[in-house]
């Protein structure tokens, strides 16, 4: 049998502490899941480009409001009942029970336009009160957002911090789960 040699080994395990370093694939490696774009054989209607496969039609509104200088809308979707309806076999779409996708969209006030260059990140309490989780909210098309687990029925609270440039904002919202 051969020997791995010494640099062959610390290539492997350098390349393997990089992938896990970047977030999509630490995250998904974490949950067992998918990323955003990643809708394993599922057929997606309404990709069109402009919104990350997601619209304002999309998924549940959980928050309309002001974020800092914009207007939000916070959204919630239920990746299992998303991939039941996609058609996909019941043993995969078990698979992304608990899981939420949660979308936010925001828009300059005046213009009514997408705003530009924003980033942000949400922390989410569960409805133990004990325990919250701090994701960064990626851009996605016309929104941010980032995969959820919300394993146990009970109230989510959601604190979003949210910039671009120089302009900041917050938004704090609610889900109970059923």
């Amino acid at each position: 049998m051969r020997t791995i040699s010494g640099a062959v080994r610390a290539a492997v395990c350098g390349m393997a502490l990089t992938l896990m370093a970047m977030p999509g694939i630490s995250a998904a490696a974490e949950h067992g899941g998918t990323q955003h774009g990643d809708h394993g054989g599922m057929k997606m209607g309404g990709h069109d480009g402009m919104s990350g496969g997601h619209d304002m039609k999309t998924g549940e509104r959980i928050f309309s409001g002001k974020v800092g200088p914009w207007t939000g809308e916070a959204r919630l979707i239920d990746k299992k009942a998303q991939m039941e309806q996609s058609g996909v076999s019941a043993k995969t779409a078990a698979r992304f029970a608990g899981e939420r996708h949660l979308m936010l969209f925001l828009t300059d006030p005046a213009t009514g336009k997408p705003a530009a260059g924003v980033a942000g990140k949400v922390v989410i309490t569960g409805p133990d009160q004990a325990s919250s989780s701090k994701a960064t909210l990626i851009v996605m098309g016309g929104h941010i957002g980032v995969d959820v687990v919300m394993p146990t029925p009970g109230e989510y609270t959601f604190a979003a911090e949210i910039e671009s440039g120089d302009k900041k904002g917050n938004a704090s919202f609610s889900y109970t789960l059923k």
